[in-house]
């Protein structure tokens, strides 16, 4: 474990910046607005995976790491203890931002679906941006063919769209680390499951999905091709 401990420092200290900067931007008052938060989640994910990805790849999301794994682009040995890390980040994030913020009715970014919301559609709305989301990754982080200068940009990019669009309706989470972490620090964990469960799922049907449409790499492109 010694030998990986900088992956797992890294991972924690991914989750947790995005937990203390882009719910913090939805928790302090700033008239930030719902396009503010937004560009404050794309741009923590697109800053911490510049500066991580390197060292541990910058998954900062348990439903990221299961479906690499599954994928066959990530150990399973470490799948435990990435998932530890970033949980861990996005708990040890939400309590300091609620010491900061010392207000017992914050909801620290908590991730609920609106009333007008059903279960179905959370799980629907979660599943499809966490899909979109993986397709993304896999496309520019594990392509070799892609621009990977620009991996953290589309990623950013990626969550950024989805927070803007969907944010008002379920959270926009795509992430059960980043939703557990409001959910112990303010000991409401109403839907929570459904924010574990849905972008896991759909983490896995996004890799899957690029896998299977991906060319290989060494293939010469033609026309009736992917490529």
């Amino acid at each position: 474990m010694s030998k990986h401990l900088p992956k797992y420092l890294a991972e924690f200290i991914g989750s947790f910046a995005l937990i203390f900067f882009a719910c913090g931007a939805s928790t302090i008052d700033g008239g930030l607005g719902t396009l503010g938060i937004g560009l404050v989640f794309g741009a923590v994910i697109m800053v911490m995976i510049l500066a991580t990805g390197h060292i541990s790849g910058a998954h900062f999301n348990p439903a990221v790491t299961i479906a690499f794994a599954l994928t066959n682009r990530f150990r399973w040995s470490q799948v435990p203890f990435y998932i530890l890390a970033q949980s861990l980040g996005c708990i040890a994030g939400a309590f300091l931002l609620s010491s900061i913020v010392n207000d017992p009715t914050a909801t620290l970014g908590l991730t609920q679906p609106v009333d007008t919301v059903s279960v179905n559609s959370l799980c629907l709305i979660e599943f499809s941006i966490t899909f979109i989301l993986m397709f993304v990754i896999s496309s520019v982080a594990t392509d070799s063919r892609a621009v990977g200068e620009l991996a953290a940009v589309a990623i950013g990019g990626c969550v950024a769209i989805s927070a803007m669009v969907f944010g008002p309706l379920t959270g926009a989470s795509m992430n059960p680390a980043r939703s557990l972490g409001p959910a112990v620090a303010t000991d409401n964990y109403e839907h929570l499951i459904f924010y574990i469960v849905a972008p896991i799922l759909g983490a896995i049907l996004g890799a899957i999905f690029y896998s299977k449409i991906r060319c290989d790499a060494e293939t010469p492109s033609n026309a009736s091709g992917c490529c």
